[in-house]
C-alpha cells in the first residue's frame, strides 16, 4: 500500500497550456484597467518620433512654397500620430501572444499583463490604422496625389508585420530598417511632397536625421530588453550584435543629425540652434553607456525623444525664418 501510495505521489500532470488563440487566453483578474493602463498602452513617450518629421517636412515644404498648407500639415500630423498609436497597440498584442512581453522590464503591457482580451487590444490597435487611412485618404483626395494610396497601404502592412504574421521582421534584425524608412524618410518626404509636390535637398537631410533618432530610440528599448529578448528568441538588432555595439550604434545614430544640422546651417544658419537639443541628447548617451539596472533605459529612451523633438523644432524654425 505504502508502494502504492508514492507512485500516485509521484504521478505527474500534463501542465495547462496557454492557447496561440487570443480568443481562448485567459484574463488575469489584476484589478480594473484604467484609462491610465490605456494611455501607458498608447506609449507617449513614443509620439514625439512621429511629430518630429511631420515638423520636418513642413519647415522644409516651407522652405520652397510662399505660404503654409497649415490642414495639409495638421493632416499629415495626424496620420503619422494615429500610425504610431496604432503600431503600439498591435506591437503590445502581438508580443503579448508570443509571450514576448511576459518577463520585460518595462511598463507592463495590456495583453502580456492579461488584463485585457488579446482582441480588444488587436482591436484598439485596428481601429488607429483605419482611422489613419481615413485621414490619409483626404490628403489624396485634397491634392489629388493618388498613388500615395500604395504608400500609405505599405506604411499599415509594414506597421503590422513588425511584431505581427507567422514570420515577423521585427524579430530577425529589421526592425531599424522600418523605422528609419517608414519614420524618417517616408513621414517627412511625405509631409513636404504633399505640400509643394516637391523634394529639396532639405527635406531629404531631415527625413535622414528623424529615421537616425527614431532608429536610436528603437535601440535604447532593445537595449532594455536584450536579456528577455534573447530568452525568448526575438533576435533584435540588439540581440544580434550585443550590448557594446549597440552602445555604440545609438550614439552615432544620436550625433550624426547634428553633422547633418550643421551642414544645413551654411544654408540655413538658424540650423546651429539645433544643438542645444544636445542638452536632452548627451544624458542620453551617457545613461547608455553607464546604465546598471535595465529601467534606466527607460529615461534614455524619453530623452532620445525629446531630442529629436527639439532638433525637428529647430530645422523647422531654420526653414522658415
Amino acid at each position: 500500500m505504502a508502494a502504492s501510495s508514492n507512485r500516485k505521489k509521484k504521478s505527474t500532470r500534463t501542465p495547462a497550456r496557454t492557447s496561440g488563440n487570443p480568443a481562448r487566453r485567459p484574463v488575469v483578474e489584476a484589478g480594473p484597467v484604467t484609462p491610465r493602463d490605456w494611455i501607458g498602452a498608447a506609449r507617449l513617450r513614443t509620439l514625439p518620433l512621429a511629430v518630429a518629421p511631420v515638423v520636418i517636412g513642413t519647415g522644409a515644404a516651407r522652405s520652397t512654397g510662399p505660404e503654409f498648407h497649415w490642414v495639409i500639415a495638421l493632416a499629415c500630423l495626424a496620420v503619422a500620430v494615429l500610425l504610431q498609436i496604432g503600431v503600439n497597440f498591435t506591437n503590445d498584442y502581438s508580443d503579448g501572444i508570443r509571450g514576448t512581453d511576459a518577463h520585460r522590464v518595462g511598463p507592463a503591457r495590456l495583453t502580456a499583463s492579461g488584463r485585457v482580451k488579446p482582441r480588444t487590444v488587436l482591436i484598439i490597435g485596428l481601429v488607429f490604422f483605419a482611422l489613419a487611412a481615413v485621414v490619409g485618404l483626404a490628403i489624396v483626395i485634397r491634392t489629388g496625389q493618388w498613388w500615395m494610396l500604395a504608400v500609405g497601404a505599405a506604411c499599415i502592412v509594414a506597421a503590422w508585420f513588425y511584431t505581427g504574421g507567422k514570420r515577423p521582421y521585427g524579430y530577425f534584425g529589421l526592425g531599424e530598417v522600418f523605422v528609419f524608412v517608414f519614420f524618417g524618410l517616408v513621414a517627412t518626404l511625405g509631409t513636404t511632397w504633399v505640400q509643394v509636390f516637391a523634394l529639396p535637398q532639405q527635406a531629404w537631410l531631415g527625413a535622414v536625421a528623424a529615421g537616425l533618432f527614431a532608429c536610436a530610440v528603437l535601440l535604447a528599448n532593445n537595449l532594455r530588453d536584450i536579456d528577455q529578448d534573447r530568452e525568448v528568441g526575438k533576435r533584435t538588432l540588439t540581440v544580434l550584435i550585443g550590448r557594446r555595439a549597440t552602445q555604440a550604434l545609438f550614439t552615432m545614430f544620436v550625433l550624426a543629425p547634428f553633422g547633418i544640422a550643421a551642414f544645413l546651417a551654411l544654408a540655413f544658419p538658424i540650423a546651429w540652434v539645433a544643438l542645444l537639443a544636445l542638452l536632452a541628447g548627451l544624458p542620453a548617451i551617457v545613461i547608455v553607456w553607464t546604465y546598471r539596472q535595465p529601467r534606466e533605459l527607460v529615461v534614455a529612451l524619453a530623452l532620445t525623444s525629446l531630442t529629436a523633438l527639439l532638433y525637428a523644432g529647430a530645422l523647422f524654425w531654420a526653414f522658415v525664418g
